[in-house]
């Protein structure tokens, strides 16, 4: 199985998750109960531990560089993943309740009926907005004050934090999603489910070509380009992604082709690597869709005030995320958790659906990378 890639593990859980729970007795339906009670508690207990890792060496790297670059280009790019989260919000809040609704109301009894043989409760050895606050508050010290071995210290802590993402959580996502589905066809709901985010994928998938289109334009209006001709020149670099699910994997290519859209080497080399760890307009738009999608499903809160503290969390917490095996997604588990109140089913959906399409989400922020790249190359230029 370890040959096999997550994408098809995951998938091979869902049907395996399906089939299962259409025959099995209370039973076993409990024993999946439980191995998925055992699970949401070790995530939870981790979440902590992930924001911690990821978050602080991730700011003490954005605070190597300096001037008044640096500072337009984290405006540009974290502007653009709020927009774009905000577009998917604007969107999902006009056709997903239509949506749902045509599946009929959520039945939560059935599910909760299906209870766990035993619960092992494992408290996080935090709060998770504490941690996300002294995450900042150090990072920012640590960088300013530049301490070179703590700024050591913490990026190699980052590399513990990766491995255990890489070696732990994510090779036992698979049986934590079979659980998941099998629970869930136990209780009659996975149907609907499925339908309800088959119908809601392809909304989301039109969205992230409005949102490349509108990158563009803006780029050509900017540089006064035909944006047509400067997005097509990135093409190649939207199919790498779509291959890779990796931003970072994607640096050479998307490099490529921002040069041969005119970009000065000096700023493509500075621009692409950055965006590719903070620029994630894609990924932001399709997690706020899917967390809108459940909140409606759950009849969870979902205002405009509470996605908008949410999504301006979400464009934070995605500095975080690059280079990580499903390390949006992992990033993101803090502010559903503590922000739209997601529990253990949720957040398990929540995984399920993201790494379901995590290409789609990855080849629009690297293709969107070039079109800031343009904008901070023709500011520089009048500068000059």
């Amino acid at each position: 199985m370890s040959r096999i890639g997550l994408l098809p593990r995951i998938l091979i859980a869902i049907v395996l998750g399906i089939l299962l729970g259409s025959f099995i007795p209370l039973g076993i339906a409990r024993f999946f109960a439980t191995v998925s009670h055992l699970f949401s508690q070790f995530i939870s207990f981790c979440v902590p531990i992930l924001i911690f890792g990821l978050v602080v060496p991730a700011i003490t790297r954005m605070g190597h560089g300096a001037g008044r670059f640096l500072l337009l280009t984290i405006v540009l790019a974290y502007g653009d993943t709020v927009l774009s989260a905000l577009l998917g919000y604007g969107i999902g809040s006009w056709l997903f309740p239509d949506i749902v609704a045509a599946t009929g109301p959520y039945e939560a009894q059935a599910s909760a009926a299906i209870e766990p043989y035993f619960k092992l409760l494992i408290p996080p050895f935090a709060d998770v907005l504490s941690v996300l606050l002294f995450s900042f508050i150090l990072g920012m010290a640590v960088s300013r004050l530049k301490l070179e071995r703590l700024t050591a210290l913490f990026e190699e802590f980052q590399l513990v934090i990766s491995f255990a993402i890489k070696h732990i959580i994510v090779p036992l996502l698979p049986f934590y999603i079979l659980s998941i589905f099998t629970t869930m066809t136990f209780s009659g709901e996975v149907y609907r489910v499925i339908g309800i985010f088959l119908m809601i994928i392809v909304v989301i998938f039109v969205i992230h070509i409005f949102i490349l289109l509108y990158e563009f334009c803006v780029a050509g209006l900017v540089t006064r380009s035909n944006p047509l001709r400067l997005l097509r020149t990135m093409l190649p670099a939207y199919f790498m992604a779509l291959g890779t699910s990796s931003s970072a994997a994607t640096i050479p290519v998307t490099l490529d082709c921002t040069l041969r859209n005119g970009v000065r080497p000096e700023v493509a080399g500075f621009t692409v690597p950055l965006c590719a760890t903070i620029h994630m307009s894609g990924s932001a738009m399709k997690i706020t869709c899917f967390a809108l999608a459940v909140c409606l499903m759950q009849g969870l809160p979902h205002d405009s005030l509470l996605f908008l503290s949410f999504i301006l969390m979400l464009g934070i917490m995605m500095v975080a995320s690059p280079g990580v095996p499903g390390g949006s997604i992992m990033a993101a588990l803090a502010p559903l958790s503590s922000i739209l109140g997601f529990g253990a089913e949720a957040q398990a959906l929540m995984i399920t659906l993201y790494i379901a399409i995590d290409s789609f989400g990855t080849a629009c922020n690297v293709t969107g990378d070039g079109a800031i790249a343009l904008i901070i190359d023709k500011v520089r230029g009048q500068r000059l």
